[in-house]
């Protein structure tokens, strides 16, 4: 009889815990081993009486050298392992910028802007009115002032002072609010998907804030809205390279270049989802920033699913079949979204997983040893 065909192992096991197991096992290997030796040591402390240690330690010889060397075989193993230990990323405290009054849109200001401008599309204007009924998004949400005007006025003018209006009055927050001179940053990350001006925003940050010439500045565009977590990725690479350092995140999008005026319906979707805003964040890995920072950086999980044409092409930029320059949201967007929070969720569980996992073998080992003490004796 033929044999059954085996199991593809790729596809039974997710190779990706696989890996993950392989590295947290590598990366505590000497927790691994000193545990056991700790454990099984402490057991026969515990069983042994006061006058045994002192008898003990009284049989004990040890002459100049075997203590010198004893100390520096201590000093070099603790050195070791706390060189090798990552420095621990601290977010000291953050700032969300809060636009004028001047800049709000009620949905009925919304509307009536979009009748006026889409006035010979009637059905791309109920479309976004209903797509603005379930969006969530409350009557004190805003657009930059070039969005204001009929038409829309999305000049690269316009663009800029958007973007200086969000970005520096974020910053201004949170240097108030930590403490933080300019002069002190040495890292600065700027992330802007779709407006992207030359110079740069983090250039115009620099020049703005006249930072220091040997700043790490890096400006990330075309990331869509992962472009935040990436940049916090960044900010904790660098931060791991380079110690007693700040850190300046940046995270925004500059919506008046990207006002769609065509009658695309899955290019006018971003016209009813997004407004405007920015958020600063400052990051370190100061051990004197410890007891004032408001969280510490503990797990972070990056999903890239590009290789996916579905996910390649969910949020593209392109023009309409009349020259309109547009966002595509496609509908597969919430399903690949899912999926890449899933796998997110999951590798997440995973870490945690392996603490439990250290946890229970610290007292498998105790009890195994006390298994073995007693039947010793």
């Amino acid at each position: 009889m033929p044999q059954a065909p085996m199991p593809e192992f790729s596809s039974s096991v997710k190779l990706k815990y696989v890996k993950l197991g392989y590295q947290y096992l590598v990366n505590h290997f000497l927790s691994f081993l000193l545990i056991p030796i700790m454990a099984i040591v402490a057991v026969e402390l515990l069983r042994m009486g006061p006058e045994e240690i002192l008898n003990v330690w009284n049989s004990l010889q040890f002459d100049l050298v075997q203590v010198l060397c004893s100390s520096f075989f201590v000093i070099f193993i603790s050195t070791v392992y706390f060189m090798s230990k990552p420095r621990t990323i601290y977010l000291v405290d953050y700032s969300c910028y809060k636009p004028p009054v001047t800049c709000r849109v009620p949905f009925a200001t919304f509307m009536e802007h979009s009748r006026l401008i889409l006035k010979d599309k009637p059905k791309s204007v109920e479309f976004q009115m209903r797509i603005l009924e379930r969006s969530g998004l409350g009557e004190e949400t805003c657009l930059p002032p070039a969005i204001h005007y009929i038409p829309p006025t999305p000049t690269m003018d316009a663009a800029r002072s958007e973007a200086q209006m969000v970005i520096f009055e974020a910053m201004d927050d949170l240097f108030k609010k930590t403490g933080l001179k300019p002069k002190d940053v040495d890292i600065l990350i700027v992330n802007c998907s779709l407006f992207s001006p030359t110079p740069s925003l983090s250039a115009m940050v620099i020049n703005k804030y006249k930072l220091r010439s040997n700043i790490k500045s890096f400006n990330l565009s075309g990331m869509g809205c992962s472009a935040g977590l990436i940049s916090v990725d960044l900010a904790r690479d660098l931060l791991q390279v380079h110690p007693n350092s700040n850190a300046i995140i940046v995270s925004t999008e500059i919506i008046t270049p990207n006002y769609y005026q065509g009658n695309e319906r899955a290019m006018l979707l971003p016209n009813c989802l997004f407004r405007m805003g920015a958020a600063a964040i400052h990051m370190s890995n100061r051990r004197s920033d410890r007891w004032r920072a408001k969280y510490k950086l503990s797990h972070l999980v990056r999903t890239h699913r590009g290789a996916d044409d579905k996910s390649f092409y969910c949020v593209y930029e392109q023009e309409d079949k009349e020259g309109h320059v547009g966002i595509n949201l496609s509908k597969d967007l919430m399903a690949i979204a899912g999926e890449a929070l899933k796998a997110n969720i999951t590798t997440i569980g995973n870490k945690h997983t392996s603490f439990y996992f250290t946890y229970i073998y610290t007292l498998t080992m105790i009890y195994t040893v006390k298994t073995i003490s007693r039947g010793g004796h």
